[in-house]
């Protein structure tokens, strides 16, 4: 029994390797970070992520522009889904995103000073 699910667990294991290949997210990522405050007040903004993906592991770097980047700490592919925190000057912002339709949609989230912000993120791969 012990080792049929020590098999089990290595066939998920592959699954989610498996699948997080064949929806490689490598490459330059752009669009929308829509943010909201708590106290209700909203600003559109743009969000530029340089992705790296290598199995289940992601790295690379996030940030507004193209030319102000951070690095990528803690990322993680799981089938379609993908998180990453990403240190900028002021927030630790945690990123939640999920590949839909060649779209990466999701959350941003970052506390600062007791103050907590989120962001509805839409990015899509640039053409090289």
């Amino acid at each position: 029994m012990k080792r049929l699910a020590g098999v089990f667990s290595m066939i998920l294991f592959l699954v989610t390797v498996l699948m997080a290949a064949d929806n490689n997210l490598t490459g330059k990522w752009s669009g929308s970070f829509i943010i909201s405050s708590s106290n209700g007040e909203s600003k559109d903004d743009g969000v530029f992520l340089d992705l790296k993906q290598k199995g289940i592991e992601l790295t690379g770097t996030a940030g507004p522009t193209p030319e102000e980047q951070f690095p990528i700490q803690k990322g993680k592919v799981e089938g379609n889904k993908l998180t990453f925190e990403v240190q900028s000057p002021k927030f630790l912002i945690n990123f939640e995103l999920t590949l839909i339709d060649g779209h990466l949609k999701g959350e941003a989230r970052a506390e600062h000073e007791g103050k907590s912000k989120k962001a509805a993120v839409d990015v899509q791969r640039k053409s090289e």
